[in-house]
């Protein structure tokens, strides 16, 4: 299995507009292979010593941090699915994102392989 993870800085005021945008993206991405895909809205972030969620993403006042995952049998169809998603139709509601219910720029995101994957029976 293979994670792609998120955090992103959206205004608290467009959280139904963030959960519109991620529940028309899921289709779009499981028809190019995603397993799962998760969108967490802060509740409990606590500012860190060193570091935090906030300071990832250069949270402003009146922000709250989205907590994000997809999950993907491997690497390669992430990869190869990125492309695809992009090219599809359904994207272009979306025009060139600039208009989205969060910070793009300030997005923090990334791959991992898993080392480690348990769940209760």
């Amino acid at each position: 299995m293979y994670v792609q993870g998120f955090i992103v800085p959206v205004p608290a005021d467009q959280k139904d507009a963030y959960r519109e945008v991620a529940e028309k993206f899921w289709p779009i991405a499981r028809d190019y292979g995603c397993l799962g895909h998760v969108e967490a809205w802060e509740t409990d972030v606590k500012d860190g010593q060193v570091t935090d969620f906030r300071r990832a993403v250069a949270l402003e006042e009146g922000e709250k941090v989205v907590f994000s995952w997809m999950t993907w049998p491997d690497r390669q169809t992430a990869d190869s699915a990125h492309e695809k998603m992009m090219a599809d139709e359904r994207m272009k509601e979306w025009g060139d994102g600039s208009d989205m219910p969060f910070d793009g720029r300030r997005m923090v995101f990334g791959g991992f392989e898993v080392i480690v994957d348990n769940a209760a029976s």
